[in-house]
């Protein structure tokens, strides 16, 4: 039990996925905040590790299915990302503004806080859509070349923006100000929570917002704690 205390977050939920909502449950951060050991978050948050501890215990007894992307190759878990992560936010992003801007111009009268749930959500998209093509054009390729160099027995060729950490240390800034942003916005919808006399479209926002953290969650960790580092490790072990 001393070992398994002292893994972080983010290492548990990489070898389970399902501790994500044990995680969520208790309000504690495992994607950007997944360097921390769960004594460490609990202590953050004034939550008994206890109760904590006995509810991944718990997990244990679910027989689901769950992958285990720790396993998967990086070339794969990129593309896997790509296909799913960032086609999600493509898709979703400009139909989430689009609710967004039509909900604060009929209601952002009466509820103030739509029309600075437009502004904070237009900024992020914009922010999104640059992290993205950064990885998709920077990083991402790399990280496949450091496979493609494995296999082939090979030392690859220094990019030029130097190590894969110089890059990876910008994109984990980003996700920290992304999720930074979809905090703020969880705070001013009262978690998602509409009033009881808003419309169809002010539902949707709502239900779109929070599937569309949900998704933010789970993409920012298989990059913070699983892809990133293993890309690294990779990188270290082939310039030795």
């Amino acid at each position: 039990m001393q070992k398994e205390k002292a893994r972080t977050i983010g290492q548990i939920v990489a070898d389970n996925y399902q501790a994500a909502e044990v995680f969520n449950a208790f309000d504690m951060d495992f994607c950007c905040g997944g360097d921390r050991t769960v004594d460490e978050a609990c202590q953050e948050v004034n939550i008994n590790p206890n109760e904590v501890w006995q509810a991944l215990k718990e997990l244990e007894t679910d027989g689901a299915r769950q992958e285990n992307y720790t396993e998967w190759s990086l070339d794969f878990l990129i593309d896997y990302i790509i296909n799913n992560h960032h086609k999600f936010s493509r898709e979703k992003l400009p139909e989430i503004g689009q609710y967004a801007k039509k909900v604060a111009s009929v209601h952002g009268d009466r509820y103030p806080e739509l029309q600075k749930i437009y502004y904070e959500f237009t900024k992020l998209h914009g922010d999104i859509i640059n992290h993205l093509q950064k990885e998709e054009e920077l990083l991402f390729p790399y990280v496949k070349r450091l496979v493609e160099a494995e296999k082939k027995g090979k030392q690859p060729k220094t990019p030029d923006f130097g190590k894969a950490a110089n890059p990876i240390s910008m994109m984990e800034h980003e996700h920290d100000q992304s999720g930074a942003a979809m905090e703020k916005i969880r705070e001013l919808s009262d978690d998602f929570t509409p009033p009881d006399d808003a419309c169809t479209t002010y539902r949707l926002l709502f239900e779109n917002l929070e599937a569309f953290e949900k998704d933010l969650h789970k993409h920012v960790h298989l990059e913070n704690n699983i892809l990133f580092p293993k890309a690294i490790e990779l990188e270290q072990s082939l310039n030795r």
